[in-house]
């Protein structure tokens, strides 16, 4: 039988979360980190998530809470509310750390984190990314993994939609 019971644990506040990191840095490992919204999970985002894990030794997932979520997608957004989206994202091997951030953008966690690597999927440049310019001051590098193409959470609820 496998026990599960760690997954929960793997969702953090940023107070909890920083002392891990510094433990982490200490011991000479490197800290990834990645966000976004995962309100249904998809092909996609496991390519995504497993090519961020590669970036670090410790991959931080960001995940917008709900409210961020509504600003940024709509009112028809989320489907799913920001504890279970963090708890499948905590599920998932390649993650060692979830987060749930409530801004528009992970800016300031990145900040407070200052990881080594900042990785987003997506059709973005290093300048539109939040937090590259500081990551990249710090000595980091920034990582822009390719889409998926055929996978999105917005042409899922479209197919369900029809």
């Amino acid at each position: 039988m496998k026990n599960v019971s760690f997954i929960p644990n793997k969702i953090k506040t940023l107070p909890e979360l920083l002392p891990v990191i510094n433990g982490l840095k200490v011991l000479g490992k490197s800290i990834a980190f990645t966000n976004g919204v995962f309100d249904i999970l998809h092909e996609g985002h496991i390519a995504s998530l497993s090519q961020a894990a590669q970036e670090g030794d410790f991959l931080i997932v960001a995940v917008n809470g709900d409210a961020s979520v509504k600003r940024l997608k709509g009112e028809s957004r989320p489907v799913n509310n920001e504890n279970s989206r963090a708890l499948l994202i905590a599920s998932l091997l390649m993650v060692d750390a979830v987060i749930i951030f409530h801004e528009d953008t992970p800016l300031e966690l990145i900040k407070a984190i200052m990881p080594d690597v900042l990785v987003k999927g997506g059709d973005y440049t290093v300048e539109q990314i939040a937090g590259s310019k500081e990551v990249i001051a710090n000595g980091g590098r920034v990582v822009i993994n390719p889409i998926v193409e055929g996978f999105s959470t917005t042409g899922i609820i479209e197919k369900m939609k029809q």
